[in-house]
């Protein structure tokens, strides 16, 4: 898995742009507030905290999602990472910002969308300490997203028209790279909460690829409330060593 991807919560919960009918949800503020735990056996360790929020601005929305680690993991591998994301009024994404700060690494990405006549055009320019800026020009014949964006465009579909026989996939643009995610519905599960707590949730299966097929990061399993929010109540992500488990609180 990529570094602490658990963090960043929508680098792990992705949407598609589905022949489907959408649930008319509509975002103004909200925050959602998520714990991070490595499991391994026995060991249930409260590794981390992240924070997704949103709110509404004058032509659409700005979404900001922020992880960090908590002060026993920092003397392992600190991590403070933030991810921000400006939509329009249909959640499209207009500009999507990754900060990056794991340890002694450092990134700076930032993605400029645009759109003409059904396809997504993208500027990816990355910022490194000491190096010069780089750019990648990303486009996609449909609605392409970031790791942000796509939350939202998830959490708007309807599960009860999604077949549990039929992945279907979409793009997601980074800083570098353009990413094809298949998603696959599971169907409706009892999942257990990190307060013990018991709730009814839709399981999604996630699996990123590059071109060709081949496979860019670990596959990631999500729990959605069934709920008219929508809200992502659990992510799971293998490790080499044990796994990540992201609660919502």
């Amino acid at each position: 898995m990529k570094k602490f991807t658990l963090l960043s919560i929508a680098c792990s919960i992705v949407a598609v742009l589905l022949p489907l009918k959408a649930l008319a949800v509509d975002y103004s503020n909200e925050r959602l507030d998520y714990e991070i735990v490595y499991h391994w056996g026995m060991i249930w360790k409260h590794a981390g905290d992240a924070t997704l929020s949103i709110h509404k601005t004058n032509s659409g929305y700005f979404s900001q999602l922020v992880g960090k680690t908590r002060s026993w993991a920092d003397k392992v591998y600190p991590v403070r990472d933030t991810l921000k994301c400006t939509m329009n009024s249909k959640l499209q994404p207009l500009k999507y910002e990754k900060l990056t700060h794991e340890k002694s690494y450092y990134a700076h990405d930032i993605v400029s969308f645009s759109y003409y006549y059904g396809s997504t055009k993208a500027t990816g320019t990355r910022f490194r300490p000491g190096k010069p800026k780089t750019e990648i020009a990303l486009s996609a014949n449909c609605q392409a997203y970031d790791m942000v964006s796509v939350f939202y465009m998830l959490r708007n579909l309807d599960y009860s028209q999604m077949s549990t026989s039929k992945p279907v996939s979409t793009v997601i643009f980074s800083g570098k790279q353009k990413e094809y995610l298949t998603i696959t519905y599971k169907g409706k599960e009892k999942i257990k909460m990190r307060n013990g707590t018991k709730r009814e949730a839709y399981h999604i299966k996630f699996r990123f690829t590059q071109e060709g097929g081949k496979k860019s990061s670990d596959n990631l399993d999500a729990w959605m409330s069934t709920d008219a929010q929508r809200i992502p109540l659990l992510l799971v992500g293998k490790l080499p060593v044990g796994e990540v488990k992201c609660y919502y609180k």
